[in-house]
C-alpha cells in the first residue's frame, strides 16, 4: 500500500469493512468508508484512530446517485471495495419482494453501480467484492444469500474482462463471528451453532474479519490476480 493510496470502503462502518478499513490504514493508505448510518460511521472513525486519514460518507450502496458522492468526496482512488449487504433470511415461500428487492439493491446492483462509478476514475487498481460460502452451500432459509452470492462470483468474471486492466475479484468467507449473526439467531443458538461448526472445521475455529481482511489486502496487493473468488472460509467447503 503506497502512502498515497486512497482505498474506498462501502460497508465500511462495521463488520469486514471495519476490518478492511484498518488493514489500509495498517498499511499506510487512507480511507473513505460509506455506509447507511451516519452513528455507526462515525463510531468507526473514532473506533480507527488517525481522522486526517479517515473520510466518512453517508450513502446506501444501493442508489447509483448516493455512490457518486462516494467517488466524488474520495478523489483519486486506488481501489474499492464493497462490503455491504443487507440479505433478509427466511422460507421461500414467505419471502415478500421487498426482502428480494433488499438483496438485490445491496449485493447485486450495489457493486455494480460501484464497478461503473469505479470505472469512469480509475485507470488500474483494483475493486473486490464479498461474496460467501452460500453460494457454494446453501441452506434453507438462505436463498436471497444463495442468489446474490453466486451472482457475485459469475460476475467478477465478467468485470474483470470487461474494465481491465482495473483488476476485480471477490472473496468469500465462510462462517464468521459478525453481528450479521444477530439477526439470524439469538446468542445461545449462535454460540451452538459456532461450536458445532469449529468442531467440523479444519482449523477448529469460526472466522474472525481480519481473516477477510488479510484476503482483501492480498488481492489488492497482487497485481497479476484478476477474475478470481479467493475463498477465506476455513477449510468449510471441504467439511
Amino acid at each position: 500500500m503506497n502512502p498515497d493510496d486512497t482505498v474506498i470502503v462501502i460497508g465500511g462502518g462495521s463488520g469486514i469493512g471495519l476490518a478492511v478499513a484498518g488493514r489500509v490504514l495498517e498499511e499506510g493508505g487512507s480511507v473513505v468508508i460509506a455506509g447507511r448510518s451516519r452513528e455507526r460511521l462515525e463510531g468507526a472513525r473514532t473506533a480507527l484512530g488517525p481522522p486526517e486519514r479517515v473520510g466518512v460518507v453517508v450513502a446506501d450502496v444501493g442508489y447509483r446517485d448516493q455512490l457518486a458522492r462516494v467517488f466524488e468526496a474520495a478523489g483519486r482512488v486506488a481501489h474499492v471495495v464493497v462490503t455491504a449487504a443487507d440479505l433478509p433470511y427466511g422460507a421461500v415461500r414467505s419471502l415478500t419482494e421487498a426482502a428480494m428487492l433488499r438483496a438485490l439493491r445491496s449485493k447485486f446492483m450495489g457493486p455494480l453501480f460501484a464497478v461503473q462509478e469505479a470505472s469512469r476514475r480509475m485507470s488500474g487498481g483494483s475493486i473486490t467484492l464479498i461474496s460467501g460460502i452460500a453460494a457454494a452451500r446453501p441452506a434453507p432459509g438462505g436463498i436471497l444469500a444463495a442468489g446474490v452470492n453466486g451472482a457475485i462470483e459469475s460476475m467478477v468474471k465478467a468485470l474483470a474482462l470487461e474494465v481491465a486492466p482495473i483488476r476485480v475479484n471477490a472473496v468469500s468467507p465462510g462462517w464468521l463471528d459478525t453481528p450479521i449473526w444477530d439477526g439470524i439467531a439469538g446468542p445461545e443458538e449462535r454460540n451452538r451453532r459456532f461450536a458445532a461448526m469449529a468442531e467440523r472445521l479444519p482449523l477448529k475455529r469460526i472466522g474472525r474479519t481480519d481473516d477477510v481482511a488479510a484476503a482483501v489486502a492480498f488481492l489488492m496487493a497482487s497485481d497479476f490476480v484478476t477474475g478470481t473468488v479467493l475463498h477465506a472460509e476455513g477449510g468449510q467447503l471441504l467439511v
